[in-house]
């Protein structure tokens, strides 16, 4: 049975225990340090441990790309940066709202707002790559003459990949044979998920040596390194090692 938003009603899918207790010890820490407490709103998950370095890292990258545009001529291609830094936005706020998440009631929680989010971030993302492809039409340009275009041809048919399988996981597991079939793979999805973000990452730093950032947005390399840098530090220390199968 679906709900009112689209996404289907039932338990949600637990791969990471079958029958034994959670395991929740992160990467760098003790047990419990990034885990979501019973009485805590799930918003406060943005911000647990080292989620506020990435929260950080997110909305400068977010903040410093849109004050580039709207201080710059405004053309078409300006929704290319600007969209594309939303859906970086919105993708680091689903990431970081499911990672503590660890009981069945917190998961079925998590799981429909990450979902949400990345339909949200997945539309960002279509509209920045749409703008691109326009825009290349309309001035005849040429695909493929910078490693950013490259790495986002890569990153895109990842993303595709990657939200097809996460979203019919979990909202349509029959497709994987039910969800017994479909939660052995959930394991593969996250780590798939996390490669991602670092290409994500290295698509946007890369885009620093593009003719529309060095003729006019003026975006240093160092700044987004730095940024790139507080994103990871802030989200990969956060991941259970039991979720990825460690």
């Amino acid at each position: 049975m679906a709900s009112a938003t689209g996404i289907p009603q039932h338990n949600p899918i637990d791969p990471d225990t079958e029958g034994q207790a959670d395991d929740t010890e992160p990467l760098l820490g003790r047990p419990g340090d990034a885990s979501q407490r019973a009485d805590a709103s799930i918003i406060r998950n943005l911000v647990l441990g080292t989620g506020i370095i990435a929260e950080g890292g997110a909305l400068l990258l977010f903040a410093s790309i849109w004050a580039s545009v709207f201080l710059s001529p405004l053309i078409l291609f300006s929704v290319h940066p600007l969209a594309q830094s939303l859906g970086v936005l919105v993708l680091v706020q689903s990431i970081l709202v499911l990672q503590p998440t660890h009981t069945g009631a917190q998961k079925q929680v998590g799981q429909k707002l990450h979902a949400g989010l990345n339909l949200l971030a997945f539309v960002s993302f279509l509209v920045g790559v749409v703008v691109i492809e326009v825009n290349k039409f309309r001035a005849n340009g040429a695909h493929f003459h910078s490693v950013h275009g490259y790495l986002g041809v890569i990153t895109s048919i990842w993303i595709l990949v990657q939200y097809f399988v996460g979203f019919t996981m979990f909202g349509v597991p029959a497709l994987y044979g039910g969800e017994a079939n479909a939660k052995k793979i959930w394991k593969y999805h996250r780590t798939s998920g996390y490669v991602l973000l670092l290409l994500i990452l290295a698509t946007v730093t890369s885009a620093v040596e593009t003719d529309y950032n060095k003729n006019v947005l003026g975006l240093k390399l160092w700044a987004l390194i730095v940024i790139s840098i507080l994103i990871v530090l802030g989200v990969y220390p956060r991941i259970k090692k039991q979720k990825l199968g460690l």
